[in-house]
């Protein structure tokens, strides 16, 4: 059997819902809504999101039955482990520790944003280089790192301070969303929202391939479900419902602005926040679009936390199981919490900002291609082990298995294909392609050296569950006794 948890479980149902939510609502709403609504059109945008929400919708539904199935630190780890075998393991929770480690530093370029909108002043002094058209200051480069070093302090001093974190903040951004809605409800026209759609469908492809990233943070359940207080049914309920309300979050929002603000409105915008402006125009107050901000502001924080969470876990998940170095699978004594992953995120989180906000764009696109792999891989492990293990205990069984498993891998493997250059015009860049490609390499490179190292003992964890009648069953129940 596997051993018992090292982890305090200590989340109730709301703390599992702000986690993941959180997670899901960065700030990418606030400061690319504007490029959305540009690049698709109004309606363009919105139906991407809904492609976008379908797929992962159909993807959650394979990791809300597996997740209370086995809930394990690691998620994508134990599930892919479980059904395709050490290799195909590493490769998916590789994959997704890209898609963290891409919004954790995304979320690090963006908050001096959110500071430079509400304060003018921020923006200016001397600057220290340029990175692609973009200046960095010495001030950016403070403000960014000292919050980096907060999060990583919460997060080291155990989850549950993380998600009453989490939790408040959520409530601030559903606060600043609900009164963008309302407002321009009553202050917009159906006629800003012309056009409908831009450039036909490779409009409506260039939004949906960055979808999977703005969706990324459900998945971050798995990774925790070792520190929940809830009974394991539950965990597939709350995932499934944080999907839903994010792809109406976007949606909405995309319409808000749309129905407030004209092209012409977007085109002439001052700042890239298009979202705030488009709040300073429905309340017709400037500073209305500040109290927006502050909303952004709190879903940079929680999406940054929620995936601090999420990816400290897939290393220490990987490092138990002598994948990365044994270093990463050291849990605080007191904390219980996996501190050198932690402070590991904590430094990529600090570096980031140095590489100033044109690296967001390049983290979107690279971390959607890493996330849409492991999504790609957790839906093949969802359809193998319905037939490979029929009579495991699944307390959230979703009905269908077998058609929503292969919807799954389809729409997984259709977006998967948008991000290959030369395939489609949201191709990732030359840059992004480097980043990703990058990112390969190290994951050999760690591999190799890893199963050099460990020899027989790559692969094997006290924290998984083997199937049945494996070898790797059978060496845990000696080691057991």
């Amino acid at each position: 059997m596997a051993r018992e948890s090292a982890f305090n479980k200590v989340l109730n149902k709301g703390e599992v819902f702000a986690l993941a939510f959180g997670a899901m609502i960065g700030w990418g709403w606030v400061v690319l809504a504007g490029d959305w609504i540009g690049q698709g059109g109004s309606a363009g945008a919105m139906i991407a999101f809904a492609m976008g929400g379908l797929m992962v919708l159909f993807v959650g539904l394979t990791y809300a039955e597996l997740t209370p199935a086995m809930p394990k630190c690691g998620g994508e780890f134990v599930f892919s482990m479980r059904a395709l075998g050490k290799f195909p393991s590493f490769i998916c929770t590789w994959a997704i520790i890209l898609g963290y480690v891409g919004v954790v530093a995304f979320e690090a370029c963006a908050l001096p944003t959110v500071i430079q909108y509400i304060i003018p002043a921020f923006g200016k002094g001397p600057v220290l280089y340029t990175v692609a058209g973009f200046d960095i200051r010495i001030q950016w480069l403070i403000v960014a790192i000292l919050v980096a070093l907060l999060i990583t302090v919460i997060n080291y001093i155990g989850i549950k301070s993380a998600a009453i974190f989490n939790s408040v903040l959520t409530v601030v951004i559903a606060v600043a969303g609900i009164l963008l809605v309302v407002s321009s409800v009553f202050s917009g026209e159906a006629s800003n929202m012309q056009p409908l759609f831009e450039d036909g469908f490779p409009g409506i492809l260039s939004v949906a391939v960055m979808t999977p990233f703005m969706f990324v943070g459900f998945d971050v359940l798995p990774q925790a479900s070792e520190e929940m207080n809830i009974p394991p049914k539950n965990i597939g309920f709350i995932m499934m419902l944080s999907i839903l309300m994010a792809v109406i979050w976007y949606i909405v929002i995309i319409f808000a602005v749309s129905f407030v603000m004209s092209k012409t409105d977007l085109v002439a915008a001052e700042t890239s926040l298009t979202t705030a402006e488009a709040m300073s125009k429905a309340f017709h107050w400037e500073h209305a679009g500040k109290i927006l901000v502050i909303g952004g502001m709190a879903g940079i924080l929680t999406s940054w936390n929620a995936f601090f969470v999420g990816g400290s876990r897939a290393i220490y998940a990987m490092g138990e199981a002598n994948m990365v170095p044994r270093l990463f699978a050291r849990l605080h004594p007191k904390f219980k919490t996996p501190g050198p992953a932690i402070i590991l995120i904590g430094i990529i989180s600090c570096i980031a900002p140095f590489f100033g906000r044109r690296m967001m764009v390049w983290l979107t696109d690279a971390g959607s291609a890493g996330v849409v792999v492991a999504y790609l891989l957790v839906s093949l492990s969802f359809l193998i082990l319905r037939v490979k293990e029929p009579n495991m205990e699944r307390p959230y069984k979703i009905k269908n298995g077998p058609v929503i498993g292969v919807l799954a891998v389809v729409l997984s493997l259709a977006m998967g294909i948008l991000y290959i250059p030369g395939v489609s015009p949201s191709a990732l860049t030359p840059v992004e392609g480097i980043i990703f490609l990058s990112w390969v390499v190290l994951g050999v490179i760690f591999g190799i050296v890893a199963k050099l190292v460990y020899k027989d003992k790559f692969g094997q964890s006290e924290n998984l569950i083997y199937p049945m009648g494996s070898v790797d069953r059978k060496n845990q129940e000696a080691r057991a006794h």
